[in-house]
């Protein structure tokens, strides 16, 4: 168990993870944000992956202003610290408001995720 992520929230990464995996055209409401709160970087994840159960895949947004769709593992990400030596943490207020497409095309606008 990751401690980045609640049961729930990986109940909801593996079924989006397992109809990518299926190949089917999906593009979902981002489950999780995950944030450095001593640096810019925030990630939006869609989906994990059914056969690792440790790779996410979302929005990467690492604050060099190149915000990206791509792949991370979430053990990776439970051993990042910031500057400050503050670990990444999960932002327990998010609700995604839009699909992961569009957080997508507004940080590539805007250079950052934007909410």
């Amino acid at each position: 168990m990751n401690p980045l992520i609640t049961d729930e929230e990986r109940v909801q990464l593996l079924a989006h993870g397992q109809a990518r995996a299926a190949d089917q055209a999906i593009d979902p409401l981002p489950v999780v944000r995950l944030f450095t709160p001593d640096a810019h970087a925030t990630w939006l994840l869609a989906a994990l992956d059914p056969a690792d159960s440790d790779t996410a895949w979302g929005v990467m947004d690492v604050g060099i202003g190149m915000p990206e769709l791509g792949h991370i593992k979430l053990s990776d990400l439970a051993s990042v610290v910031g500057p400050n030596k503050q670990p990444v943490m999960r932002d327990r207020y998010f609700r995604a408001v839009r699909p992961l497409s569009e957080y997508l095309r507004l940080a590539q606008e805007n250079g950052s995720v934007v909410d």
